[in-house]
C-alpha cells in the first residue's frame, strides 16, 4: 500500500477518482488514504484515456474491461465509438484551424498591401 498525492495531470486527485468508482482506497490508522502498489499502473491508464477524450463516465463504465483486460465486443464497439467521435472532433477543429488560417493570411495581406480582409469567404 501505498499513498499517492494528486498524480493526475488532469487535476483531479485520488480521492476523486475513487468517488467515480475508478480508484480504491483503503484508510490508514492516521485518516491518510492508501492505494494499491498497483494503483499507480492504474492512474496511467486513466490519465491516457483521459488523454483521449473520454469522460470519467465513460471510463468507469469501461473500466472492467479497460483496466482489467478483459475485452468484449461490447468495449471494442465503445471504444471504436469513442474514436470515431474523437474523428470528428479532429475533423472540425482541422476546418477550424483551415479557416482561421485563411483569416490570418487576410489580416496580413491587409497589412502589407491594404488590401481589404475577405467578407463571407468572398474573394
Amino acid at each position: 500500500m501505498r499513498t499517492i498525492t494528486h498524480p493526475a495531470t488532469d487535476g483531479s486527485p485520488p480521492r476523486r477518482r475513487g468517488q467515480q468508482n475508478l480508484l480504491a482506497s483503503e484508510r490508514s490508522s492516521g485518516g491518510q488514504r492508501q492505494y494499491a502498489d498497483s494503483a499507480v499502473d492504474r492512474i496511467h491508464l486513466i490519465r491516457q484515456l483521459y488523454a483521449a477524450g473520454l469522460s470519467s463516465k465513460a471510463i468507469a463504465e469501461l473500466a472492467s474491461c479497460v483496466i482489467d483486460g478483459k475485452a468484449t465486443p461490447e468495449l471494442l464497439q465503445r471504444l471504436a465509438a469513442e474514436r470515431k467521435h474523437l474523428d470528428q472532433r479532429i475533423a472540425d477543429l482541422a476546418h477550424a484551424r483551415d479557416r482561421l488560417s485563411s483569416v490570418i493570411d487576410g489580416a496580413s495581406s491587409n497589412m502589407h498591401t491594404g488590401t481589404p480582409c475577405q467578407r463571407n469567404g468572398q474573394a
